[in-house]
C-alpha cells in the first residue's frame, strides 16, 4: 500500500513519486498540463502541473486546491479583483466559479482536485499562513508516544457534497504511532518538519515548502520536533 506520496521537494531534490500526464475530467482546464502522482476512484487526485499562458473557464468543472512552488499565477473570478498567488501562496477554486486563469511565464504548482456533483460554494478563497486559528482536535491519547499536542486550524473552504475541507493547520511537537490515515490528505508545509514512518520501519523526512499526498487507510506515523504549520485538504471517502 502506498504510504505517502512527496509531490514537491523545495530544495530541488529528485523524487521517487511517479507521475503521469492526464487530465481530471473531460473539461479540465489544465488538462495539457497536469501530472497525477494519486488518483481514487473518481473523487480526488492530487499531482503537480505547469502552466504558463491565458484561460478564460466559464464554469470550473471541479474543486481545486493550487499552491504555487514556482513562479506567479493570478486567479481573477468574475466580480472579484484578482489574486495573485505567489511561491509559497495557495487557493481554492470552488466548482462552478467562473474566472480567468492567467501566468505570464512558467507557474509550477502542486494541486489537489475532487469532483463535484453540484456546486455549493463558488468562488476562489485564499488560503492563508497568517491565519484566524482555532483550537482543533488533536489526535487521540492512546495513539500518541508521548504528551497531548495542541492542534489549531483554519477551515477556509467546505463543500459537503465532495466531503471535501481545505484550510490551514498547527500543531505543537508530537509523536504519534504507525495507524491507517483516517482521510485522504494533502499537505503543503508552511513550517518545521515531520518525519513520517511506514509498517516497515522506513521514514519519510519532509520540511518547510515541501508537499505531499497520504490516502486514506495508509498505515503511517507522525513525529514532529518543532511547531508544524501546513495548508492542508482532507477528503473523507467510504471505505
Amino acid at each position: 500500500m502506498t504510504v505517502a506520496l512527496v509531490l514537491h521537494r523545495a530544495d530541488g531534490a529528485p523524487l521517487s513519486t511517479s507521475f503521469r500526464n492526464a487530465a481530471f475530467g473531460k473539461d479540465d482546464p489544465f488538462a495539457r498540463h497536469r501530472e497525477i502522482a494519486w488518483e481514487g476512484p473518481g473523487s480526488m487526485a492530487a499531482g503537480r502541473a505547469s502552466f504558463d499562458g491565458d484561460i478564460e473557464v466559464a464554469s470550473f468543472p471541479h474543486i481545486e486546491t493550487i499552491v504555487v512552488v514556482e513562479g506567479e499565477l493570478t486567479l481573477t473570478a468574475a466580480g472579484a479583483a484578482p489574486l495573485v498567488l505567489g511561491p509559497q501562496a495557495g487557493a481554492v477554486i470552488g466548482c462552478g466559479t467562473a474566472l480567468r486563469i492567467r501566468a505570464g511565464s512558467r507557474v509550477r504548482f502542486v494541486f489537489c482536485v475532487a469532483a463535484c456533483e453540484r456546486p455549493s460554494k463558488i468562488g476562489v478563497v485564499p488560503l492563508r499562513a497568517n491565519a484566524d486559528f482555532k483550537p482543533s482536535k488533536p489526535p487521540p491519547t492512546e495513539t500518541l508516544l508521548g504528551p497531548t499536542t495542541e492542534c489549531r486550524s483554519d477551515n477556509v473552504f467546505t463543500d459537503d457534497g465532495a466531503q471535501y475541507i481545505a484550510g490551514t493547520w498547527d500543531s505543537t511537537p508530537y509523536h504519534r504511532v504507525v495507524r491507517p490515515h483516517r482521510l485522504n490528505e494533502f499537505m503543503h508545509l508552511l513550517a518545521g518538519g515531520v518525519r513520517f514512518a511506514a509498517p516497515d520501519g522506513s521514514v519519510l523526512s519532509v520540511g518547510t515548502g515541501d508537499a505531499l499526498f497520504v490516502p486514506q487507510g495508509a498505515p503511517i506515523g507522525w513525529e514532529s520536533s518543532d511547531r508544524v504549520a501546513k495548508f492542508f485538504v482532507v477528503q473523507s471517502v467510504q471505505a
